[in-house]
Order: structure tokens, then C-alpha cells, then sequence
């Protein structure tokens, strides 16, 4: 298992961040491996909502079923899923000195022969992760 974290920062309410982030649909303007992101079912975002992400990665295309699997105040958690990795997003945010800390933590659990490459894969995610720190704080801020 792969697991990376990385601690944000932005100038946006905690409540808009989150809003925000629920929506797995905008992953396409803020993780910058991800092609498109569409929406599987309809109504509001909420737990049990469904994504089908579509993401680049290593010049490989990944389809991922996503499923928002804990909406809460402050945390989010999507799990997505194809036959070679389950993926773990979770999603923490909180208050501090009027701006937002986002936690963002991601899992990657390989399957089947998947997992013999998976250590090999580290660097790749922990440089996509450094992207995703880089690129979320200037999407937010251009809201």
C-alpha cells in the first residue's frame, strides 16, 4: 500500500472549501492527473454519490469508480475502485486564523499482481501529491 499526505493551506471558508471538494467532479481543475471526472448518478452530492475519474497516470489512462463514501462537517472520504487498485481519498479540513487547512491523505491498495509494482510507484504519487499542494490553493483562491 501507498499511503501520501500533504497539509494545504488556503484563503477560502472552511464550509466553501468542503462544498467544494464533495463535488469529485472538480478534481479536473485541481489534481492534475485527472482527464475528466463525471458524475455516475443525479440530486445532490452527499454519501453514496458516485463518480466515474478518468485519470492519466505514468502515460497509462486509469478509469476509477469513485463513491463518496463519509460526507461530515470537516472530513471527506471517496474510495474508488477498478480491478488493479482501491483508492482512498480522505479529506480533512478545519479552521485556523481565518484561512483553511486541508489535510489531504491518499491510499492506493494494489491488487493481484498490481501489488508487486506498487513500491515502484511511490515517487510518481508522492510528486502527483506535491502537484495536487501546489495547484489546490490557486484553484480555491480563483473562485
Amino acid at each position: 500500500m501507498i499511503t501520501v499526505e500533504r497539509s494545504i493551506t488556503v484563503d477560502r471558508p472552511t464550509e466553501e472549501v468542503l462544498r467544494y471538494l464533495a463535488d469529485f467532479g472538480n478534481t479536473v481543475t485541481w489534481d492534475p492527473g485527472t482527464e475528466s471526472c463525471t458524475r455516475l448518478d443525479g440530486g445532490p452530492v452527499q454519501e453514496g454519490s458516485r463518480w466515474l475519474n478518468v485519470s492519466l497516470f505514468r502515460g497509462r489512462r486509469t478509469r476509477l469508480a469513485y463513491r463518496l463514501d463519509r460526507y461530515e462537517a470537516d472530513r471527506l472520504v471517496f474510495v474508488g475502485e477498478n480491478r488493479t487498485v482501491t483508492a482512498t481519498d480522505d479529506i480533512g479540513v478545519r479552521a485556523q486564523h481565518g484561512r483553511t487547512v486541508v489535510v489531504y491523505r491518499a491510499q492506493l491498495r494494489f491488487k493481484g499482481l498490481a501489488r508487486v509494482a506498487g513500491p515502484f510507484l511511490r515517487p510518481a504519487f508522492e510528486q502527483l501529491a506535491d502537484e495536487v499542494a501546489e495547484r489546490l490553493p490557486r484553484v480555491l483562491a480563483a473562485r
